[in-house]
C-alpha cells in the first residue's frame, strides 16, 4: 500500500506533498535534524493529510494531482481549517 501525504510547517507556513509505502518513517525522516533535503529549512513538520492507494502509479498521479493549483487549493483549506 502507498501513500499520499501533506505537510505543514506553520513556522514557516510551508506545506510539502510527497508519496511513501511507510508515511510514520517518512514524517520523522523529514522531522529528523540530520535531513539534508528542502524539507531541513523549515522544519517542524506536521501531517495534515494522509490518503491511501493500492498502487504506486495510483499516488503518483495524486500526488502530481495535489501539487497542481487546484490541488494547492485543496491542501491550502485543509491549512485554513486548522
Amino acid at each position: 500500500m502507498f501513500f499520499v501525504y501533506a505537510l505543514y510547517s506553520k513556522e514557516y507556513d510551508k506545506i510539502y506533498i510527497g508519496f511513501t509505502s511507510n508515511p510514520e518513517a517518512r514524517v520523522d525522516h523529514h522531522n529528523n535534524p540530520n535531513n539534508q533535503g528542502w524539507t531541513a529549512r523549515y522544519q517542524p513538520w506536521m501531517l495534515i493529510h494522509l490518503e491511501p492507494f493500492l498502487t504506486k502509479s495510483e499516488a503518483m498521479a495524486r500526488e502530481k494531482q495535489l501539487k497542481s493549483a487546484r490541488g494547492r487549493q485543496f491542501v491550502k483549506s485543509i491549512v485554513n481549517s486548522l
